[in-house]
């Protein structure tokens, strides 16, 4: 028996208490994606996702997404990646269905991990895990932001992409949206600091520039919005008018490829059919 009046045993249960739980023990292999909540990982039995040819009005992007994932999927050298700017451009979805669209030729080379905001600190007990897993992942960190004053958040990031005692390991590589270019928020006073003002601002694009692939999505045009609600009525045989699609979006205040989808959805209740 422990002598609890003994001092190093105090010291001793003391640090048991504060050590994390272990990380219960995962089958990577078993699906194409999984969610990670700093405790465990969660495994989704089916990406929900439109095939590629859905997404319109972001063609560049959609290119280099695909064809870096495609890279990934099959052992090459992929970029880590920040996919920026407007909100509902397809930034988040971009990155499912590309993930789809290569586990299509072969299920078992990726998988998708997408990290809740929470499990951030827990991301090294991730990485340990994939490191020994026998496939590539895309870790997925969505809508991702840091407030002022978070300086950790930001050092992490910056280490795990690059040079850090914790990077990700070579069979993982990140993907990362945000509506911001720098992650972090940015002010005009950056601007008006007479002393080295250019040092606050390298510092917070320091993040964004360690992604080998960053891309902006920016508000859609009224003739892309058109041609992404054309895309998916017709995927659906659903009819439109592109004067109703018109003002469903300005009643919304915005043209983008999720209120387009939205809008669809409302012609699908209206037809009494399911999507």
């Amino acid at each position: 028996m422990i002598d609890q009046g003994d001092p190093l045993a105090r010291i001793a249960a003391a640090l048991e208490r504060l050590a994390p739980a272990p990380v219960p023990s995962i089958d990577w292999t078993c699906a194409p994606a999984y969610v990670w909540d700093g405790a465990g990982a969660r495994p989704v039995a089916r990406i929900e996702a439109p095939v590629l040819d859905l997404l319109r009005g972001i063609d560049p992007q959609k290119h280099a997404v695909t064809v870096n994932v495609t890279r990934l999927a099959g052992g090459h050298a992929a970029h880590d990646m920040l996919l920026w700017g407007a909100r509902g451009m397809g930034k988040s979805v971009l990155i499912r269905a590309s993930v789809a669209a290569a586990q299509v030729a072969d299920c078992a080379a990726l998988a998708l991990v997408q990290v809740a905001p929470e499990a951030l600190p827990r991301v090294p007990l991730l990485f340990a895990a994939l490191a020994r897993a026998e496939r590539r992942f895309l870790v997925f960190f969505d809508d991702l932001g840091f407030e002022d004053g978070d300086g950790a958040g930001p050092r992490a990031l910056r280490s795990w992409l690059e040079g850090g005692v914790e990077a990700r390991p070579a069979n993982v590589r990140l993907a990362v949206t945000s509506n911001r270019r720098a992650i972090v928020p940015r002010h005009a006073s950056e601007q008006d600091d007479p002393l080295n003002p250019r040092d606050a601002v390298d510092d917070r694009l320091a993040l964004a520039d360690r992604f080998g692939l960053s891309l902006g999505f920016h508000v859609c045009s009224q003739d892309d919005y058109l041609a992404i609600v054309a895309g998916y009525a017709a995927a659906y045989r659903l009819t439109w008018e592109e004067a109703d699609a018109l003002e469903w979006a300005r009643r919304r205040g915005a043209r983008s490829g999720r209120a387009a989808w939205q809008y669809v959805t409302e012609l699908a209740g209206r037809a009494g059919v399911a999507l």
